[in-house]
C-alpha cells in the first residue's frame, strides 16, 4: 500500500511539474471559403479565389492550378472549411498536391483534403456545376491577395 501510494504521489507531482514547462505556441484553425473554375480535356486548368477568416478578420486570397490525366469537362465548385496548423495568415499560401476522382453532371458535391509545406491542412468540401468527369493529378498554388485584410 505504501509503494502504491508512493508511485501516486510521483505521477501526481510529474503531472504538475510538466504542466509548469513551458510549451511551443499552438497552431490554430481558420475557415475558408473558395470558389474555383476549372476547365480540362486531358489537362485542365483553373483559377478562383478565396477568404481565410482567422483570428477575426479576412484574408482574401488568389487561387491557381493544373491537372494531368483522365479529364473533361468544365465547372465551377463553391468549397468551404478549415484550415488546420495555422500560425499566421500567410501561412495559407503555398502550393497544394492533390490526386482524385469526381464528376458532376449538372451538379455533384465533392470533398478534398490538402496539405502545403509549412504543414497547413485545408480540409474542404463543396457543391460542384457543371459537367467533368477527372481521375487526375492536381497542383495548387495560394498566394495572398494584395488587398489588405478586414
Amino acid at each position: 500500500m505504501v509503494c502504491s501510494t508512493r508511485i501516486i504521489r510521483a505521477v501526481l507531482l510529474a503531472l504538475f511539474a510538466s504542466a509548469a514547462l513551458p510549451t511551443a505556441s499552438r497552431a490554430e484553425m481558420g475557415s475558408v471559403r473558395v470558389v474555383f473554375t476549372k476547365v480540362a480535356f486531358v489537362a485542365g486548368v483553373g483559377a478562383g479565389r478565396g477568404v481565410l477568416t482567422f483570428r477575426g478578420h479576412n484574408y482574401p486570397f488568389k487561387v491557381s492550378g493544373a491537372s494531368l490525366g483522365a479529364t473533361i469537362g468544365a465547372s465551377i465548385t463553391k468549397f468551404v472549411g478549415r484550415a488546420i496548423n495555422m500560425r499566421g495568415a500567410g501561412d495559407i499560401a503555398g502550393t497544394y498536391a492533390a490526386m482524385g476522382a469526381g464528376g458532376a453532371l449538372g451538379g455533384g458535391v465533392g470533398g478534398v483534403q490538402l496539405e502545403n509545406g509549412s504543414g497547413v491542412i485545408l480540409q474542404l468540401h463543396g457543391v460542384k456545376a457543371g459537367m467533368e468527369l477527372s481521375l487526375n493529378l492536381a497542383g495548387i498554388t495560394i498566394t495572398m491577395d494584395r488587398r489588405s485584410a478586414s
